[in-house]
């Protein structure tokens, strides 16, 4: 049966995104997990991959086209199955503008021709989401900047073009003559100019967004963390390059126990209401050239260290060669952000909104302990630090939660249970 393919929601603030390009055309066959086309979000070009598998039947908007969440972009169905039902589902016509059909044209085969819908009154510039805020944070008037993209659509590369020729036509200060004084010492410092990314400014709105908002409060624990790095080395002695664990595999899936433990840990605030989440999916912040993006592994709490290991290994690939695919950044319930690879030996992280909490996990280090017989010995320790939100958790709810991934770190057969 034939289904519709719709714009997917990266984000729980995402309301539209611009449909880049086509990669599969009309015809073409399609399996489950190709991709079919490239949107742009305010972070990121990200692919859409197909749900199942089939044939792209008809796409339904063009590239360049603005499209809000959760409408038809596409329909994917079997070669020769019928799909003017849901062609009719699809038509929407501008308020206003209802066309008059001949006889003949209702009793003719229904051939829909799927067209943009203005974004807002005659006059305004047409313009993508990300091409919009760009303008909009840098003052730019969308009016003065020529687009390229398709019926004059002004796109990111625009602003981008804008921007570069604007600094070229400052003009220079004309010389005036001036009684000559004595020449004073240089002050101030030399700096370069760098326009601030449309994804770290994003990154900016949300992070204040969140401590603005958000009761943090901040637990530390120490982990002795000699069992499960020696669990570790065994077991990648065992398993191919593709799902050999991490440090930060293991506390993946330590958080998973305990989150299933405490769920209000697993958590997010929706207005009057708290959402505990049924499913367990941990994001993981990874740092790209232009910013910060979170990648969500679902249903952590069901899945092995090895298949946590090699889906965590694949999406951090597709982000750093910039092929997002949309679901790898969507569902998130509990994020943590590890710069122990940095040597960092402590630290505390801003919660990710709308969630409850988030882990900023340091560097695994041999240091100077004392042992159960009072002497003094070396041990291996990672400290981890969980800042969590007071609207929807309290202090010995998120230092129990820690003790139970403690637990988990320090008896890591638990991990493959």
């Amino acid at each position: 049966m034939a289904e519709l393919l719709t714009m997917p929601k990266m984000g729980f603030d995402m309301a539209e995104g611009t449909l880049v390009q086509w990669v599969k055309r009309e015809g073409d066959p399609v399996a489950e997990g190709d991709v079919v086309a490239i949107i742009e979000t305010d972070k990121a070009n990200v692919e859409v991959t197909s749900f199942r598998s089939g044939v792209l039947r008809k796409t339904l908007v063009e590239s360049g086209t603005v499209v809000p969440v959760g409408k038809p972009i596409a329909i994917i169905g079997s070669a020769d199955e019928d799909i003017q039902g849901l062609l009719g589902e699809t038509v929407e016509v501008p308020a206003g503008k209802v066309p008059a059909v001949t006889a003949a044209e209702a009793e003719a085969p229904l051939a829909v021709s799927v067209t943009e819908v203005p974004e807002v009154e005659a006059g305004r510039v047409l313009a993508s989401p990300l091409a919009r805020r760009m303008a909009s944070e840098l003052g730019i008037d969308l009016s003065q900047v020529r687009g390229s993209g398709p019926g004059g659509r002004v796109t990111k590369a625009d602003i981008e073009a804008f921007v570069r020729e604007s600094a070229q036509r400052v003009p220079q200060p004309v010389a005036v003559p001036v009684t000559v004084a004595p020449p004073l010492p240089s002050v101030g410092v030399e700096y370069a100019v760098e326009l601030v990314s449309p994804m770290r400014k994003t990154i900016s709105r949300r992070m204040t967004e969140s401590k603005q908002q958000a009761p943090h409060f901040y637990i530390t624990v120490e982990v002795d963390m000699e069992a499960a790095v020696a669990l570790r080395q065994q077991l990648n002695a065992l398993l191919p390059e593709e799902e050999k664990i991490s440090i930060n595999d293991l506390v993946i899936k330590g958080s998973a126990i305990a989150l299933r433990q405490f769920p209000r840990l697993n958590a997010s605030l929706a207005g009057d209401e708290i959402h505990l989440h049924r499913r367990v999916n941990i994001g993981i912040a990874v740092a790209l050239d232009n910013g910060l993006v979170t990648l969500v592994v679902k249903d952590c709490d069901q899945k092995s260290l090895s298949q946590i290991a090699s889906e965590t290994r694949a999406m951090v690939t597709r982000a750093r060669e910039g092929r997002f695919q949309a679901d790898d950044m969507v569902g998130g319930t509990f994020t943590i952000s590890n710069l122990g690879m940095y040597g960092v030996e402590d630290f505390a992280a801003i919660i990710n909104p709308p969630q409850a909490a988030i882990l900023a996990v340091s560097a695994v280090r041999r240091v100077p302990v004392v042992d159960d017989a009072g002497q003094l010995a070396v041990g291996t320790r990672m400290k981890m630090t969980l800042s969590a939100d007071h609207r929807v958790t309290d202090g010995a709810e998120a230092a129990l939660f820690l003790q139970a991934l403690k637990a988990a770190l320090e008896q890591p057969m638990r991990l493959l249970l």
